[in-house]
């Protein structure tokens, strides 16, 4: 069975297979492992993980009709950094034009964040 590639994106934004810590083994993946029961969610300490993909039961943030008035997410695209700023683009990139286009577009990615073109 081929796993979902909607799994490889955290439920922030932030994309697993081009990211450096993940490639190299240092992070397991926001969502990896949860469904088959090889990870205890219950354990997790990321509110947006446990809010979006435990409670929701969505992919990512940007299946949620409330993404735009939520303070949990709000909070992390709200800190000052590059990277919450690349986050929200996905997200934002992936209400617009599906999961699909943005798997398409980010393989093609050398880092952990690329151009949407």
């Amino acid at each position: 069975m081929e796993m979902n590639p909607g799994r490889y994106i955290g439920c922030c934004g932030a994309y697993c297979s081009t990211c450096k810590p993940y490639v190299t083994g240092f992070c397991k993946g926001c969502k990896l492992g949860y469904d088959s029961g090889g990870r205890d969610i219950s354990i997790s300490k990321c509110k947006i993980k446990l809010c979006c993909f435990r409670d929701r039961n969505l992919e990512t943030c940007a299946d949620c009709p409330e993404m735009e008035s939520c303070s949990i997410i709000g909070n992390l695209y709200a800190q000052n950094g590059y990277k919450y700023k690349k986050c929200r683009q996905a997200v934002e990139f992936i209400r617009n034009n599906g999961y699909g286009e943005f798997i398409r577009i980010a393989g093609q990615w050398k880092g952990a964040y690329g151009k949407y073109e």
